[in-house]
């Protein structure tokens, strides 16, 4: 049986790398320092102009690979070349007459890279563009695939169909962040649970010391993209409510998005002496501002387009460093925000229920001591990104043995 040593795995990435997917980084990191050997394939361009400053520490290739074939000669050649290369390259490009064009071409180009570079296996992130060329791309190489699904590809009422159903259907393990969606994928698609696999994001423990929180005086602090689902502008309303009540506390916002000049908008009409948008941050200054920060707020809600947070990594980081959250109960974030134990979890789209939850905080720091210190140990056992992707490279292991089967008996 191969181990998590001798198979090489390919990841298959819409854009790479991304301001916000801390988290992919991350998990690639602590892949490369247990010794697994990976390449990256990213779909699309990048189209931000800041990194994460960790991001020069990951030492896999980045195959960049063209999403525009104007020339139906070239569009052919890679066709032929598929035929002449790949193990299942004809008989698979038969089966796909009903994917996208640029999905086929893609997946050609990453399945000639597979063939190459001794790949054995490949695993996307989120179910949507980047599985489906990584599905394709394994029909054609004879390989395996996994994919994590997060929130977006899976809640969200997309305009094309995603098929995440044949997705889950073919790969050999689907990976998930929380136990919500495992129940969420299973009812919904019949996911066959043996291929279910639960693996929480994970985060690098050692950057993230623990220490007691701050005396109440500190500022409340959100993080995130300034998108609907982050539910910012219902913990403005909130921070209008301390306010009124006559509490002397600030937020700030980090994080930059489209809903930037809505948000605005909503603080100049009356909250501006309590609230402010502070733009995007490297990890290394989030990490500092919510050292000194009395609170994270996380009020993600359930977009109308079905999109939503699964759990975003500014709560890890914030539990693992020791500062006490308030979230609210979308997804798999009870999880993590286990109300009364880890942190406070409120209904979501409740500025009110949001501002008692900020206030009993700040009254309190007893209770977000208790929290704080529940809070890290949580972290440790569940969020270690060290022992989770142990989790992984036994998955990819599996479905390189798993592939190595099939090719035996073919």
């Amino acid at each position: 049986m191969h181990t998590s040593t001798d198979i090489k795995v390919g990841y298959v990435l819409k854009r790479y790398p991304r301001f916000s997917e801390t988290f992919i980084v991350t998990e690639i990191l602590a892949l490369e320092e247990a010794g697994q050997e990976i390449e990256i394939f990213a779909l699309r361009s990048v189209e931000e102009t800041h990194f994460q400053d960790m991001l020069g520490r990951v030492r896999a290739p980045v195959h960049r690979v063209p999403d525009s074939f104007r020339s139906p000669q070239t569009m052919w050649a890679l066709m032929c070349q598929a035929r002449d290369t790949l193990p299942n390259g004809w008989a698979a490009l038969e089966q796909m007459q009903d994917a996208a064009g640029r999905d086929v071409m893609q997946a050609i180009i990453v399945a000639l890279g597979c063939h190459k570079a001794g790949i054995t296996h490949l695993h996307a992130h989120f179910g949507t563009v980047s599985t489906s060329v990584a599905r394709l791309a394994a029909q054609l190489a004879g390989i395996t695939y996994s994919f994590t699904a997060h929130a977006k590809d899976i809640y969200c009422d997309y305009d094309e169909p995603v098929g995440l159903g044949v997705k889950l259907r073919d790969a050999a393990t689907a990976i998930t962040v929380s136990d919500y969606n495992v129940q969420y994928l299973r009812d919904t698609f019949g996911a066959d649970a043996s291929k279910l696999e639960r693996v929480y994001n994970g985060i690098a423990l050692e950057r993230f010391s623990y220490s007691p929180p701050v005396p109440a005086g500190g500022e409340i602090l959100a993080v995130g993209r300034l998108v609907e689902k982050k539910g910012f502008d219902v913990l403005i309303a909130a921070m209008g409510i301390l306010r009124d009540q006559g509490r002397d506390v600030t937020c700030r916002i980090i994080g930059g998005g489209e809903l930037e000049n809505s948000l605005r908008t909503q603080i100049a009409a009356g909250f501006s002496d309590v609230v402010r948008l502070d733009g995007p941050r490297l990890q290394s200054e989030i990490i500092a501002a919510l050292r000194s920060a009395a609170m994270l707020a996380c009020p993600c809600i359930v977009g109308e387009d079905g999109n939503r947070d699964g759990l975003p990594t500014v709560l890890l980081e914030a539990m693992a460093i020791g500062t006490p959250c308030v979230a609210t109960d979308v997804t798999g974030i009870p999880e993590l925000v286990r109300d009364g134990e880890t942190g406070l979890c409120v209904a979501q789209n409740d500025p009110q229920a949001l501002a008692i939850a900020m206030a009993r905080l700040l009254d309190d720091p007893d209770l977000g001591l208790a929290m704080s210190q529940a809070g890290r140990a949580l972290i440790e056992i569940e969020f270690d990104i060290t022992r989770n992707a142990r989790r992984l490279r036994d998955v990819f292991a599996r479905a390189a043995a798993q592939s190595a089967d099939t090719r035996k008996v073919a």
